[in-house]
């Protein structure tokens, strides 16, 4: 998947890609409340947009427009080449099963299932026998590195865990598009180091993803633009590949500071041995093999 990476950390930038998100002219209220007030954006298949604000800005009502969850008041929201609006609940459910993967905060895993048919419930959903979506289920549990908690029920499965279960259900069904709601949140510092490299390992070998998050540090290692959201309009984006103002004032005090290829500027903590931009963990995850399985990873058709 060579063809999706770029000189810059293995962020895709092709001006000329899928548009897979596009927001025009989004208008969301509440009663006499104003969550978004004319939103407009895109975000091209292999991106990686961080979006940040404040609590109570929008940026939580915006991720649910994209993931179909609510409806603008005005406004549209195209997914995948999909408009969301054309959509009644069903078929928003199946588009949703089908070509958008969700991390949550929180997890939202299912109580009384083991990891295994956690993950593997959201194949089965689309249709997909349970012996095939146990089997695919069972090999994004291997790569992700907690197949030997597989029967495990998420009680039972610490904070790093029951994300990384988590992570295996969003790409179950190999989404178009994966979305991230304050991913890191609920972990502890060393899981939730683990968790962002997984989203930089996914992004570099061509997923598409929106991360909505309070954390500066996710936002500047795991995305390659970054959208500041204030009163529920979109206050300021710019490129992470290249430095602010506020960058090139501090640039002398970090230039001796290591960075992300293709960031100058930024430094990343750096643990694992012979591996500079890296945190450190206890292996490094096949994020390819868990995305394709056994072919490339591909944008699917809308139903």
């Amino acid at each position: 998947m060579s063809n999706m990476r770029n000189d810059h950390g293995g962020h895709p930038r092709p001006d000329d890609a899928q548009v897979i998100v596009e927001l025009s002219g989004v208008h969301k209220e509440f009663g006499d409340t104003r969550a978004l007030g004319g939103v407009d954006l895109r975000i091209r298949a292999g991106e990686a947009v961080a979006v940040m604000g404040p609590s109570g800005c929008g940026k939580s009502t915006l991720l649910n427009m994209v993931a179909g969850l609510d409806r603008p008041t005005s406004g549209t929201v195209r997914v995948h080449g999909q408009d969301l609006g054309q959509l009644n609940e069903t078929g928003l459910a199946l588009f949703r099963r089908r070509h958008i993967g969700m991390i949550f905060q929180f997890f939202n895993l299912i109580d009384d299932l083991p990891a295994l048919d956690n993950v593997a419930l959201a194949a089965q959903l689309t249709g997909t026998t349970a012996r095939q979506a146990r089997r695919r289920a069972l090999e994004l549990l291997d790569e992700l590195g907690v197949a030997h908690r597989r029967d495990t029920y998420p009680a039972a499965l610490s904070g790093g865990e029951r994300q990384r279960v988590g992570v295996a259900r969003a790409l179950m069904n190999r989404p178009a598009l994966l979305l991230a709601d304050e991913p890191t949140g609920a972990l502890d510092s060393r899981s939730g180091e683990q968790v962002m490299d997984l989203l930089i390992d996914l992004n570099q070998i061509g997923q598409t993803l929106l991360i909505v998050t309070h954390d500066p540090n996710l936002a500047t290692r795991c995305a390659s633009r970054l959208v500041e959201v204030a009163d529920g309009r979109v206050a300021r984006e710019r490129s992470l590949d290249e430095p602010d103002e506020s960058d090139e004032r501090d640039q002398s005090a970090e230039s001796d500071q290591p960075g992300r290829p293709g960031r100058p500027g930024r430094p990343v903590q750096s643990h694992q041995p012979g591996r500079p931009d890296q945190p450190d963990r206890p292996e490094r995850l096949d994020t390819a093999a868990a995305v394709r399985s056994d072919e490339p990873a591909r944008l699917e058709p809308s139903a």
